[in-house]
């Protein structure tokens, strides 16, 4: 039976064999590897990562595709709202599966690690920035991430100082990943067609990322950019002296002219105030 795909999951199934194929070849699967694919549907980037991988685990929402999907010999599925995964504990019975299983060779990538996963998927439009950073605490788990996104979102990810995509969302994600937009999806790729282009983006956590309270630099990056018209004197100057900072930062700007190499020092600036 067909299944129909359904509004209330954001659901758009990926039929395109040529997409599909530069998706997976991008990604670069590896026996051995511990790779989770988010929202599998009807496995269309599924059956090719399993392929070159020898098993994947899945994390699938809808209960009847869940279902299909369990009659797959080599998955593993995670019948649930990912939001709700706990991707540190997942990363552990994800290797131990691996290790577990007879045939499995470990990966000779010299990016890979033994402990840590590799997270794809085709994200649904109307949770992708939740998933992000649900994903973010998580982060010293995941190896890299390749996504499928509303294109307009992965350029507010990956956009630069002084531009219009630049924002919130920029600064809380390249603060700790390195990120590109690698591949063009247009809406005839899927069924049914979105209202809306997509992307890939690929997601690789820094090797040293800075010590920062991520909880004060999402507060401050908030301020910021609530009203980005004004210049930070009015916005961010309040916030700062509310914080007893009593440095130097340049508030004669809008907030998209920071970088986040700034707002991260700024943030690391007050926690020697406290």
């Amino acid at each position: 039976m067909k299944h129909i795909a359904r509004k209330r999951f954001g659901q758009h199934f990926l039929t395109d064999a040529a997409i599909i194929d530069g998706i997976v070849d991008l990604i670069g699967p590896l026996p051995g590897q511990a790779m989770v694919e988010i929202g599998p549907g009807l496995a269309a980037l599924t059956q090719p990562l399993v392929e070159r991988l020898g098993h994947l685990t899945v994390i699938e929402l809808d209960r009847d595709l869940a279902v299909r999907l369990r009659d797959h010999p080599h998955l593993s599925v995670v019948e649930s709202d990912v939001l709700k995964v706990d991707f540190s504990a997942l990363a552990s019975q994800v290797r131990s599966s691996l290790e577990s299983t007879p045939s499995f060779v470990p990966s000779l990538s010299h990016s890979d690690s033994p402990c840590k996963l590799r997270v794809v998927g085709n994200l649904p439009y109307n949770i992708s920035t939740p998933i992000l950073f649900h994903l973010l605490d998580h982060v010293d788990v995941i190896s890299d991430q390749h996504f499928m996104l509303q294109k307009e979102v992965i350029d507010r990810m990956v956009a630069a100082p002084s531009t219009a995509d630049y924002g919130r969302l920029s600064v809380m994600l390249q603060w700790r990943y390195e990120m590109a937009n690698i591949l063009f999806v247009p809406p005839a790729s899927f069924d049914p067609p979105p209202r809306v282009d997509s992307a890939i983006v690929r997601m690789v956590p820094l090797a040293v990322p800075p010590p920062i309270d991520v909880e004060v630099l999402s507060s401050l990056v908030q301020v910021a950019f609530s009203q980005r018209r004004k210049i930070l004197r009015n916005t961010l100057g309040k916030w700062l002296d509310a914080q007893g900072f009593s440095g130097h930062f340049d508030l004669q700007r809008r907030a998209e002219e920071v970088s986040v190499h700034e707002y991260v020092d700024l943030v690391q600036s007050l926690k020697s105030v406290h």
